[in-house]
Formats: C-alpha cells, sequence, structure tokens
C-alpha cells in the first residue's frame, strides 16, 4: 500500500512537471510572436537603419503642403453670357479665350432665341453680365433706356437655306428654283418661331423679298400662307407679314431656336432649313449644304438695305423693320459683374474675338461700331455713331 502511494504521487508529480513545462514553453512561445511582429511592423514602416520614415516634423509639414491655397479654396466669379443661338460655336471659343486669360472667372453660357432672352431680362428680371443679339436692333428697342445704357455692332451674316444628301431634290434644288422645291407637298421644310427668335423672322423676309425678285407673286401665299396662321398685307408698296400666331401645319413646321433645326436635318425629319450661313458652315462636316441666296434677299448687303426695308414683320415681339443681318452686345444694368462683363465684350471685338468670329463663318464688324454711353474700356475698341 505504501508502494502504491508513493508510485501514485510521483505520477502526479510528473503530470505537474508536464504541465510546468508546457506553460513555460506557451509564454515562451507568445512572447517571440510578439517581438517578431513587431519587427514585421518596424520593417514596414521604418528605414534601413530603424528609423521611422516619416518623423513628426516631416509629418506636420506634410499635412501643411496639403491643405489648399486660398486661391483653391476661393470659388471662381461667374460670368452669365445670354447669346443667340447661332452665336453658340463662337462662344464656345469666347468662353475658352476669356477663362484662359482671367484664371478666377467661370463663363457660363446660356443660348436661345435672342427676343425671348432679351424679354427674360426685362420681363422676368433675370440677370446676364453679356447680352449677344442676332439683331442688334432688340437692344434699343426692348432694353435701352432701363436695362442698357449702350450697345456695340460687332458681326455680319446673312440667310441660307440647308439641306443635305438626304433631302428629297437634293440632286435638283438650286439658288433659282428653290422655293419651288420648298413648294412642293412631299418636301419638309422649317424656319424658327418669328416671335422668339430673329432667324426666324428673317426667314419670312427672305420669302417675302423672292416674290420682287423672282418676279412671283405667290411665292409667300404658297408657302408659307397655305401652311400656317402666318399672313401678309401690303400699304403703300411695304409688305406687313403677321406672324404672331405662326400654326404651321405639315409639311411646314416651326422650332423654337433655328440651331435645332440642324438636328431635323441630319436626322432626316426635315428635308430643308432656313439658316444663318455661319451656322451652315459651322456644321458642314456632319452633312449640311446650303443655297446661297441673291443678296437682294438674303439680308447680308447695306447696297440692298432699301428693298429690305420694304417688309416688316408683326411679332410678339413688336414690329420688326428688314434691314441688313448685324449683331450686337451689351452688358446689362442689372447686371451682376459688368466689369468683368466689359472685359468680355472688350475681348470679343478685339483681334481675338475678330479672329474667332471670321473662323465661325460670321464676318466681324471691323472696327465694331459703338452706340449711346460707351463705357471708358470699350472707347479705344469702336467707332461711334455717327
Amino acid at each position: 500500500m505504501l508502494f502504491q502511494k508513493i508510485l501514485n504521487q510521483k505520477i502526479i508529480m510528473g503530470k505537474q512537471s508536464k504541465f510546468y513545462l508546457m506553460k513555460k514553453f506557451m509564454g515562451f512561445f507568445l512572447v517571440a510572436a510578439l517581438i517578431c511582429a513587431t519587427v514585421m511592423m518596424c520593417g514596414c514602416t521604418g528605414t534601413g537603419d530603424n528609423t521611422p520614415a516619416v518623423t513628426p516634423a516631416e509629418a506636420s509639414t506634410a499635412q501643411a503642403t496639403e491643405q489648399p491655397t486660398a486661391a483653391q479654396t476661393s470659388e471662381k466669379t461667374t460670368l452669365k453670357v445670354f447669346h443667340a443661338g447661332s452665336l453658340a460655336k463662337p462662344m464656345e471659343q469666347m468662353e475658352a479665350a476669356y477663362e484662359a486669360e482671367y484664371t478666377d472667372v467661370d463663363v457660363q453660357l446660356y443660348a436661345g432665341g435672342s427676343t425671348k432672352l432679351a424679354k427674360e431680362i426685362v420681363e422676368l428680371g433675370k440677370v446676364a453680365d453679356v447680352y449677344a443679339s442676332a439683331d442688334y436692333s432688340l437692344i434699343p428697342g426692348l432694353m435701352v433706356p432701363d436695362y442698357a445704357d449702350w450697345y456695340v455692332t460687332f458681326a455680319k451674316n446673312r440667310m441660307v437655306l440647308c439641306y443635305t444628301d438626304k433631302s428629297k431634290y437634293a440632286d435638283e434644288v438650286t439658288a433659282d428654283n428653290w422655293y419651288e422645291i420648298l413648294g412642293k407637298d412631299d418636301v419638309a421644310w422649317a424656319f424658327s418661331d418669328p416671335n422668339l427668335d430673329p432667324c426666324g423672322y428673317r426667314s419670312l423676309m427672305v420669302i417675302q423679298l423672292a416674290e420682287a425678285n423672282y418676279n412671283d407673286d405667290m411665292i409667300f401665299d404658297n408657302l408659307v400662307g397655305a401652311r400656317s396662321g402666318i399672313s401678309h398685307s401690303f400699304d403703300d408698296g411695304v409688305a406687313t407679314i403677321h406672324a404672331k400666331d405662326p400654326a404651321p401645319v405639315y409639311p411646314l413646321s416651326i422650332d423654337e431656336k433655328s440651331v435645332n433645326l440642324i438636328a431635323g436635318l441630319e436626322a432626316g425629319n426635315l428635308d430643308y432649313a432656313w439658316e444663318y450661313r455661319s451656322v451652315a458652315k459651322q456644321n458642314a462636316d456632319s452633312g449640311v449644304k446650303f443655297i446661297e441666296l441673291p443678296e437682294a434677299i438674303d439680308l447680308s448687303s447695306i447696297s440692298y438695305a432699301d428693298a429690305y426695308a420694304k417688309v416688316q414683320i408683326e411679332t410678339a415681339g413688336g414690329m420688326m423693320k428688314g434691314k441688313p443681318i448685324v449683331y450686337g452686345v451689351t452688358v446689362p444694368s442689372n447686371a451682376d459683374q459688368p466689369e468683368n462683363g466689359e472685359e468680355f465684350v472688350s475681348m470679343l471685338i478685339s483681334e481675338t474675338g475678330q479672329k474667332i468670329m471670321e473662323d465661325a463663318g460670321q464676318p466681324p464688324i471691323v472696327p465694331a461700331v459703338g452706340f449711346i454711353d460707351i463705357p471708358s474700356s470699350l472707347s479705344a475698341l469702336v467707332e461711334m455713331s455717327s
């Protein structure tokens, strides 16, 4: 029995020794693992000599360097430019040129019918820092004196009839027979709204002037009168077109803006559309072609000013009289950024703007002509109207 007790005690002590040894071994293993992990962390973040890759001072400097500068945190000044739809492409070029020189200014372009935009400023109180119109006379007619103190004429244009190779009778249409082609029942054609867009009332002027030029007094009735609510009357040698309620009937259609008609041509929804020559030229790469019309009817020449004046159009924007196509620009009286607006106009009528207009197929007026109370910042760039 004594021997058995001694044997049992040794077994118990042996087990306790093994447990103790295992406990010691596990403790050693954990310490070793902790040391290895520490070394690996140092190796990932340190240099070969165990020096930290970024010292506290360097970290502070790096944080200071990453802080945005005052120029980065300050918001740019917004310059709102309201412009005729036909000026879309040259104004995009103007935007790029202006922002390259005035890096703290963000130019925002708003395109639309010139009449519509002028009314938004005058009647709806919309704020524009620059207003550029396809018809300069809208500025003295609608904006002076309450919404404009001055204006400048800076570019010219002319009316053309656009089409594509997909247009019906594309291989037959000429400057001599276009009105016969448009008179066919299967030809879809369009112009812009004369109550919103100068290109629209100018399209009607061209069609009316065509009667005398082609010696056919039924051109207007056949093309417009029979296919819309637009009519004309005559008094003392002057034709007045009544266009307040266009109400077009197929195959004639009317769009809010003339530049929208280009998409209709390209899609094949329209066969012909009235446009400015500059817009037609700008879209030549997409297949747009155009008929050059006689100067006696295309509203391009000062030599025919008296002939153009024999047509006037009654619109929602007032009575518009026939005259050569001339573009005008001003800084409205309610502008938020009048100084930046003047700088934009200055660039527009300088060599930079003149080249942009020329490249866009729109002849600039050189020098630009100033009217009324021209700002001193522009006086050296304009020739004052007599």
